[in-house]
């Protein structure tokens, strides 16, 4: 005999199954964009402080916003996690995430801080890039002895990136870096050291391909 919570689910497939035949692509469209924008604004009420003209796609993990500053016109597609931990396994950290204005981030972007992370105007990322400042442990005995959950995290330093940078898909920006202006970080790269203004940079670790410093000048 089937369960009740079976006999729902077998009665939620049939109705919207007979529902479909008068279904509006258009009209749901308008629906899920009005939805996604109520979720926006009552998330945005979290942050330190909000520029104009931002959105944040639904669905969206964010932890710390009153660490996190928005510029102007900030946008990120679905699958952002903007996170500032200010705790860990009973450590304090004081984290800071500033983003500058004409942000653009694809989907399934990954930012995390416990210290700080500054990115500056017009720079665009496409889709899974990751930004941390921190590391999961450290590479010595004691921590090899700990199970990785238990493991403290740590900063190196600071992450940099300045304005009118590009990373391409995949790209992780590792601590410790500054990525200079009008620069470009190519899909898949590690970004472990800094990049310097006006370069294209890809590899793992990335290294600098080309560098356009002197035509600039």
């Amino acid at each position: 005999m089937m369960s009740a919570k079976a006999a729902v689910r077998v009665m939620g497939h049939y109705l919207a199954r007979v529902l479909s035949y008068g279904f509006n692509l258009k009209m749901f469209a308008c629906f899920t964009r009005f939805c996604k924008r109520v979720y926006w604004y009552s998330l945005s009420r979290r942050f330190r402080q909000v520029g104009k003209g931002c959105f944040i796609e639904y669905p969206a993990v964010t932890l710390g916003e009153r660490y996190i500053i928005l510029g102007n016109s900030f946008q990120s597609y679905a699958g952002l996690r903007l996170e500032a931990y200010d705790k860990h396994l009973g450590n304090e950290y004081h984290p800071e995430i500033v983003i500058g204005d004409n942000v653009s981030l694809n989907y399934n972007c990954h930012i995390a801080c416990i210290n700080r992370i500054k990115i500056g105007n017009n720079v665009l990322m496409a889709s899974r890039v990751y930004i941390t400042d921190h590391s999961h442990g450290s590479i010595d005995l004691e921590a090899l002895a700990t199970p990785p959950a238990l493991r403290k995290i740590y900063s190196e330093g600071p992450v940099i990136i300045e304005d009118n940078v590009w990373i391409g898909e995949g790209a992780v920006i590792m601590p410790n870096v500054r990525i200079g202006k009008n620069s470009i970080i190519g899909a898949n790269a590690v970004v472990t050291r800094d990049i310097p203004s006006n370069c294209v940079a890809a590899g793992v670790p990335a290294r600098v391909l080309k560098c356009l410093r002197e035509q600039l000048r």
